[in-house]
């Protein structure tokens, strides 16, 4: 990005001023100075007036960059009368010394634009010779929708409209409760052509498709996922820059994008590197660089102290401990160092102990109020220590950070396999030593719980993390990569059989985390190397209670059922059937052979749906402490998962845990949720092979989330009425993802367990909102989870890194 230029999110005729165009946009950055937008029509700028935005919009909430955006801009521009005799209409950013086209526009273009209706076709479909086509459009004044079928208007024509409140939210100059949506349903039986006419005013626009592609779901958006997704974006982007979108996503595939690229793209520039020289901090953190070395090649040596040498921020230290022994050739490198006055501590060891002694060795000869850990032959980023004193200075009661890194060849030429890492994630650190570098820890918590064992040698960094982590008042993750680890073909990143110890000790250093703090607990290796899955030992098997909501599908039901009845080894378990609404003949008695079981209860829901009263009224007759909220489509696929469930859920400081659910087909439904996803929230990694380990192994490893679904999830009863359970306003859409936001509110975990596993049968392509009225509803609950989470919404996920897309579930880089 550059910050630069002005963004344009988009540019529209006002619905009620005549030859009146606006366009609206941002600066990527905080009081631009010195700059200004204008419009030229041909070689003459045209008067315009600005708007600044006030307030938090909606497309603030979600924007990626929203943490260095300024205040919104709406530029009005009347056209002269003349302006049709024109030839081309541009927009220029204008600094003091310099001048930027942001866009053109043929007046023939901007014709267009005029005479034309803002539209959208959402769905279109065929069901029993009944062609529906559903969509919006919007004018100044009421919006007359017709359909033409092969060149003709269609008879016996059904045409609905409605108020649209996401649509409004695009067009603030709309009359007010204006009906911008719209349903057509007609009898089809033979067509090939189709017209929609939209007309409002003088203004008119037509949307043509072809029967077969109705007919398929082709003609628009194809499923309504996507016209939900739409909207958001418009929202929060407006309509062109949502079109922008769109395009990304069809024509720039992920394999093409690559870190490379990205980087050309993301990297910190010469005038930022000095701009960080010249800032003074209230606080200036003396930062001790400790390095073990034993017998460090040359190049790699120079390079990682030229690497800090060149750091913006400057009050630092290094300090060598040299575990080559007598007459180390390394000496002669450092007291050259030395010579230039580099602040530089040089010892050589009388024998290499190790790595872990070999770094308390360079730790005791710290004199600075943070230790920084790095390895002999890696590099720091030029701006690795003025990031942490930022931070440091930002926030209070910083005891620890980390960064993302990335890998660097040993030519120390080629950057790749960047590790974008989440805010601090507690059970990934306990499947995986995800922080690795670069680690930042307060001196202070280093003498409260000691330094570097040598007993975890091949993982004594991870160790040393937890025990840290544990201490430390506030951990604070910098998502930037300010470390660049090199890549050795005998490292553990590169041939991960020539450490197998190595595991083995990070094995062990989890399973000690969990004796420290009190949880029973074995540590076992996972099917990859360097990756560990935790199991539980609680004595107490307390009693879950499965509420399941049930209207008819009786099939369905017992199929889930009887997977936990048969399947399961944890036994201490009821069901709680929630009745809503059946209608189907064959469902009671099922019911009444169910209620003959012990540890079965039907209850009966009188009210229509609605998803969060209906599992409200459930937990009301649940005998267990602990929860499970599970869709009747579902069926357990290995015995442990009621277990392995249970087993996190029993943490104190654990309020929810989630499972792995796949489709039929062995893709995957549901890892876990991020916030951001599809403009709101959205499952990672759906529709990824159920094998795949995904993006740094989180497909397979337990860890936290900011959310899970309900359609499988376990929670304490206790913290279950705390919160209120669901929050019945959101009858359909978010109410478990708002759920999971008001237990991490509590201070309460939500964990994501990839060992507990199931089938979800819901269709792919299930939950489209295909009637006015749903549609409404599901805006109305975007609108009410938005004022609920604000905060979430506009900060970003802290589960997901903020240089990884939103646009896709892979965890793939942003484009």
């Amino acid at each position: 990005m550059d910050r630069n230029r002005f963004y344009i999110e988009k540019i529209r005729f006002h619905l009620q001023k005549e030859n009146t165009l606006l366009i609206r946009g941002w600066y990527p950055q905080d009081n631009p100075q010195g700059r200004q937008v204008k419009v030229f029509l041909d070689n003459q700028e045209l008067p315009g007036t600005v708007k600044i935005n006030s307030g938090v919009t909606v497309r603030q909430r979600y924007l990626r960059y929203q943490e260095n955006i300024s205040e919104e801009l709406t530029i009005e521009v009347a056209l002269p009368e003349d302006w049709q005799t024109k030839k081309q209409l541009s927009i220029v950013d204008t600094r003091k010394t310099a001048e930027w086209q942001i866009m053109k526009l043929t007046v023939k273009q901007l014709k267009k634009k005029q005479s034309g209706l803002e539209y959208f076709i959402e769905t279109t479909n065929v069901s029993e010779n009944v062609l529906t086509i559903s969509g919006w459009g919007m004018g100044a004044e009421e919006l007359k929708v017709n359909l033409k079928i092969d060149g003709k208007p269609a008879s016996d024509i059904q045409i609905k409209k409605n108020y649209r409140r996401d649509v409004m939210e695009v067009f603030e100059e709309a009359p007010e409760k204006y009906e911008a949506g719209f349903q057509i349903s007609v009898p089809v039986k033979r067509a090939k052509k189709l017209e929609v006419v939209l007309e409002s005013g003088t203004k008119r626009s037509v949307y043509k498709t072809s029967m077969s592609a109705a007919a398929s779901g082709k003609g628009s958006a194809a499923a309504l996922n996507a016209f939900q997704k739409f909207f958001i974006y418009c929202k929060k982007e407006g309509i062109s820059a949502t079109i922008n979108r769109i395009r990304v996503k069809l024509f720039h595939k992920k394999d093409t994008f690559t870190y490379e690229r990205w980087l050309k793209d993301n990297q910190i520039t010469r005038e930022e590197l000095e701009e960080q020289r010249k800032e003074k901090f209230d606080y200036n953190p003396k930062f001790s660089i400790v390095v073990p070395l034993f017998q460090t090649k040359e190049i790699y040596l120079r390079a990682l102290i030229e690497s800090i040498v060149t750091q913006t921020y400057r009050n630092w230290e290094i300090c060598l401990a040299d575990g080559s022994g007598a007459n180390s050739p390394l000496e002669k490198i450092v007291t050259e160092y030395q010579k230039k006055g580099l602040n530089i501590t040089y010892h050589i060891l009388e024998e290499n102990k190790g790595i872990s002694e070999n770094t308390n060795a360079a730790i005791r000869m710290a004199t600075g109020e943070y230790i920084v850990l790095a390895d002999h032959d890696d590099m720091l980023a030029e701006n690795a220590l003025y990031e942490c004193a930022k931070a440091i200075n930002l926030n209070e009661n910083v005891d620890v950070l980390y960064s993302d890194e990335d890998k660097i060849d040993m030519v120390g030429k080629k950057y790749f396999d960047p590790n974008f890492k989440p805010d601090l994630n507690i059970d990934l650190l306990c499947s995986m030593n995800y922080i690795c570098h670069l680690f930042v820890v307060k001196k202070s918590v280093i003498d409260k719980v000691g330094m570097l064992r040598s007993e975890f040698d091949g993982a004594q960094d991870h160790d040393f993390i937890l025990r840290c982590v544990e201490a430390a008042k506030r951990v604070y993750h910098i998502p930037m990569v300010l470390y660049h680890w090199r890549c050795h073909i005998n490292s553990t990143a590169a041939n991960p059989e020539s450490k197998l110890y190595a595991f083995e000790a990070g094995r062990k250093a989890v399973e000690e985390h969990y004796r420290r703090i009190g949880v029973p607990a074995k540590v076992e290796h996972s099917s990859f190397y360097g990756m560990f899955r935790t199991k539980y030992c609680w004595q107490e098997q307390p009693l879950i209670s499965i509420i399941i909501p049930n209207k008819d599908h009786v099939e369905d039901l017992k199929k889930c059922m009887e997977s936990i009845e048969q399947k399961s080894v944890y036994r201490n378990f009821e069901f709680v059937i929630v009745e809503n609404n059946s209608t189907e003949e064959e469902t009671f008695p099922y019911y009444k052979e169910l209620e003959q079981k012990e540890n079965v209860q039907v209850v009966y829901y009188k009210g229509g749906f609605n998803f969060s009263k209906i599992n409200n009224y459930g937990a009301t007759y649940a005998k267990g402490e602990y929860l499970l909220l599970l869709n009747n489509d579902t069926e357990i696929i290995n015995p442990e998962c009621l277990e392995e469930l249970l087993g996190y859920c029993m943490r104190e400081d654990v309020g929810i845990v989630g499972a792995k659910l796949c489709y039929e087909d062995d893709t995957i439904q549901h890892a876990g949720v991020v916030i951001g996803f599809g403009g709101m929230a959205g499952h990672a990694f759906i529709e990824s092979s159920r094998y795949d380990t995904g993006y740094m192994g989180r497909i397979m490893c337990a860890q936290d989330y900011s959310a899970v679904t309900a359609a499988c999830m376990m929670t304490k009863k206790g913290v279950f009425n705390e919160v209120g359970g669901l929050t019945e306003e959101l009858e359909v859409a978010f109410n478990d993802i708002d759920y999971c936001l008001k237990v991490r509110e509590l201070g309460k975990l939500v964990v994501y367990n990839p060992y507990a596993e199931l089938y979800h049968y819901e269709s792919k392509s299930r939950g489209m909102e295909d009637t006015p009225e749903k549609v409404e509803r599901f805006n109305s609950e975007v609108a009410k989870f938005c004022e609920r989470w604000e905060e979430i919404l506009r900060k970003g996920d802290p589960y997901y890194n903020p240089n990884l897309t939103l646009d896709k579930a892979d965890f793939s880089l942003r484009v």
